[in-house]
């Protein structure tokens, strides 16, 4: 039986675990890529997909940033998310890589915002130590 497109992440047919690796997919990511990108072990990734475990919130905004599709979509199927099964388009070679290096930078300014997330625990954690 055919899957009308519309509904291949409809709140119906999939749960967050469905959404989430049918984004990592889309976006061209293996598990152990993502893992390592949010900085968390592939097993908890799995769990994740599996829906078995769920993801902090500031896990789940790094994935949206990462996965190119909205919070929103990611938690409930609503929003904007990732497409269902299409024809591949064809770029040129030029397109395609344009398209790498976007993916790519992207990866870098969420890996920097990470960095200064744990650089501002760091410098809030010694700014009170330096206060008692």
């Amino acid at each position: 039986m055919a899957m009308d497109n519309q509904d291949w992440f409809s709140n119906e047919t999939a749960t967050f675990g469905d959404r989430l690796a049918g984004a990592r997919e889309a976006a061209g990511l293996t598990q152990e890529e993502m893992a390592r990108r949010l900085g968390v072990r592939l097993k908890t990734l799995q769990s994740w997909e599996d829906d078995l475990a769920e993801p902090r919130a500031n896990r789940l905004q790094m994935m949206a940033g990462m996965l190119n599709v909205s919070l929103r979509w990611l938690l409930t199927g609503e929003g904007e998310g990732a497409e269902g099964p299409s024809e591949p388009a064809i770029l040129t070679s030029e397109g395609r890589e344009a398209l790498a290096e976007l993916a790519r930078m992207r990866t870098q300014m969420l890996a920097l915002a990470q960095e200064m997330g744990q650089l501002e625990k760091r410098m809030r954690a010694l700014l009170r130590k330096e206060a008692e």
